[in-house]
């Protein structure tokens, strides 16, 4: 079993006003002492021998462990004198184990342990250190990996001018190899791990690796940061960020939805963060999200740019965010690119892979690495792909209409959320959708598989946002559900007649579900529709159970009879008039369907010949819900 070393030697002078003339390990945490928290938590991960290194105030540390029962083997050795943490560990070298875990006494932890363990075993490093992203990267000791993970340099802090490093900080906890330090016991002292030792073994050609992780580790070595420790303990932030705890993540596609939509980028100089990016980011951090970047990057097989151009442009990325006060936790790109004929292009990387996205293989490889769990994760990205690739892995997914817009145009797959752009996104992620799960939960405990759920009412007053969240939420509770608007049946424009009934083919409708609405099963092409085009798109694949929970949302979801053997749930959604009014308008001059007059007069147009049946038609719903209302507490932009 490995050991653990825990650096115990510091004075804790920055928090003396905590201590009460004890050593900084015993600074009290939530009324525990920290090295009490530290060894119990070693023992949690199977660690039960532990090496204290002491110094200051060496005899209160021996007082404390002769006092307490711990359920591991503990050990103290005095270094005599102050040598730095690596000159403290070298001077006592002969009483450690061949394998030994590096903790430093003045932080915080929940790491899983084993699958660490397990990561430094299969690299053969000789030292492992745990690197994670923060949220002041500049200002930071960052540490450089190649693809392998292997530490190729140190950057101390303060950086040249105009740096752009990937954001990896060093976390201060290491698993080393006893033999790889028989050669430096004679190193200068004092000496430090990460400024003097480590530096100076990978120059020598050491195997030092870096282990990335998003996990909780945090130094306490001031009062405002124990004051942070302290409430993330009380408020489960610790526990939650363990990988052995099931993730949340947003996966964020980069071209076209973090940055401008330039072609290709191929070089730093060609990438610029969109406005709203990084505050999208930093709210998905604060609220306890893993951030995960999933890009196609065919610009590698086609030869326009190498994988260290490709670093160095996510190296600006990670810099830009982190100006900003955010961070990535991971970044997983595909190389590949299956068509032929470029001049350069790379022949091994000119494959059909299952990682370039509309497949899923990126969003699967991080879920397995980080442990994260598809039904509470969402994809946000600019293109069809994107919104494939997000149903295929079993992810919420929310389309912006920045970039592609969806324009592409490539694949049938219909957005469950459609934003303006990623700061908007990011903001229903974490503000908005819990308000609008608490709305329809009283339906999410009525609907039943096999049921159909009608969500009718006037345009934009939220009817399909509410149907996306009743599916979202019934997938999450293992039912099978799917939504299907209504505007995939409305008629071409020179079919149509005149009131809301002339431009829905609502029979079409009935005519496409009639085996689902019978009690069978359906597996067909149904009509798809691209509503910022506003016109119908290719065909999609459509297939339902027959136990699968239908919902059907649009204008006249309620004015049509649904003749068939389901059991019929029918909401009605509306909203304040004012608002939606400015919602209508606002949609049709984005859209480009009418200047600021024409919206106008649409909106005058359906107030007569729409607004009067689809309102009758409430006194036929089995509920109404006010879309505005649901946020009257919590102000932001629909």
């Amino acid at each position: 079993m490995t050991q653990a070393v825990i650096l115990a030697g510091g004075k804790g002078t920055r928090l003396a006003e905590r201590l009460n003339g004890r050593p900084k390990p015993l600074v009290d945490v939530n009324g525990t002492p920290l090295l009490e928290l530290q060894v119990r938590t070693l023992a949690y991960h199977g660690i039960d021998d532990v090496a204290v290194l002491v110094n200051h105030a060496a005899d209160q540390i021996q007082a404390f462990f002769e006092q307490r029962q711990f359920p591991s083997r503990v050990r103290l050795f005095d270094d005599g004198e102050p040598r730095g943490t690596a000159g403290a560990l070298l001077a006592c070298l002969d009483e450690l184990d061949d394998q030994f875990i590096v903790v430093y006494g003045d932080t915080l932890f929940d790491i899983d342990i084993g699958h660490m363990l397990a990561a430094h075993e299969a690299s053969g490093a000789d030292a492992t250190l745990l690197l994670h992203p923060n949220d002041h990267p500049a200002d930071s000791d960052l540490v450089e990996i190649d693809a392998s993970g292997r530490v190729q340099a140190f950057h101390g802090y303060p950086h040249p001018e105009g740096a752009e490093l990937r954001n990896l900080v060093n976390a201060a906890f290491y698993i080393i190899e006893k033999k790889a330090l028989l050669a430096w016991r004679d190193f200068p002292a004092p000496c430090d791990f990460a400024k003097d030792l480590f530096p100076a073994m990978v120059r020598a050609g050491a195997h030092v690796s870096g282990y990335v992780s998003f996990e909780y580790i945090k130094d306490l070595g001031t009062p405002k940061r124990l004051d942070k420790v302290e409430k993330h303990l009380r408020s489960g932030v610790v526990k939650r960020a363990s990988r052995q705890h099931q993730q949340k993540a947003v996966f964020l596609d980069r071209d076209g939805t973090l940055n401008v939509l330039r072609d290709y980028v191929r070089r730093p100089e060609d990438f610029a963060l969109l406005p709203h990016a990084a505050e999208a980011v930093r709210a998905l951090n604060n609220a306890e999200y893993r951030v995960v970047v999933v890009t196609n990057q065919p610009v590698l097989a086609r030869g326009e740019a190498s994988f260290g151009d490709l670093q160095r442009i996510h190296n600006r990325l990670e810099s830009r965010l982190g100006d900003a006060g955010a961070y990535v936790d991971a970044i997983y790109f595909c190389p590949h690119h299956p068509d032929a004929g470029f001049a350069g292009e790379v022949p091994t990387l000119k494959i059909a892979c299952n990682c370039r996205k509309p497949q899923p293989g990126m969003m699967h490889e991080a879920m397995t690495a980080m442990n994260i769990q598809a039904a509470d994760s969402w994809m946000i990205g600019d293109s069809s792909a994107d919104m494939l690739a997000a149903r295929r892995a079993g992810l919420r997914s929310v389309l912006v209409e920045t970039g592609e817009a969806g324009r592409d145009n490539k694949f049938a797959a219909v957005p469950d959320f459609r934003f303006a752009h990623i700061g908007a996104a990011a903001h229903f992620i974490v503000h908005t959708y819990s308000l609008l799960v608490a709305a329809v939960n009283e339906w999410l405990l009525k609907v039943q598989p096999g049921d159909l759920v009608l969500v009718g009412g006037l345009a934009r007053t939220g009817k399909s946002t509410i149907a996306s969240v009743l599916k979202s939420e019934l997938v999450a509770r293992k039912l099978d559900a799917q939504v299907l608007s209504l505007d995939r049946w409305l008629r071409p424009a020179a079919e149509r007649t005149a009131g809301v009934l002339g431009r829905y083919a609502l029979e079409d409708a009935q005519r496409d579900l009639k085996d689902w609405l019978s009690g069978g099963a359906l597996d067909a092409d149904m009509p798809s529709y691209d509503r910022t085009l506003r016109a119908r798109g290719m065909p999609e694949r459509t297939v339902l159970a027959q136990k699968a929970v239908l919902i059907l949302e649009g204008v006249p979801a309620l004015l049509a009879n649904w003749r068939g053997e389901r059991r019929i749930w029918r909401l009605h959604i509306e909203a304040a008039e004012a608002p939606r009014r400015v919602r209508i308008e606002a949609d049709l001059i984005g859209r480009r369907l009418a200047d600021e007059q024409g919206a106008a007069q649409t909106y005058e147009q359906r107030q007569q010949d729409e607004a009067p049946l689809v309102t009758a038609a409430r006194t036929t719903a089995d509920g109404i819900l006010d879309f505005d209302s649901i946020f009257k507490l919590t102000p932001h932009d629909h």
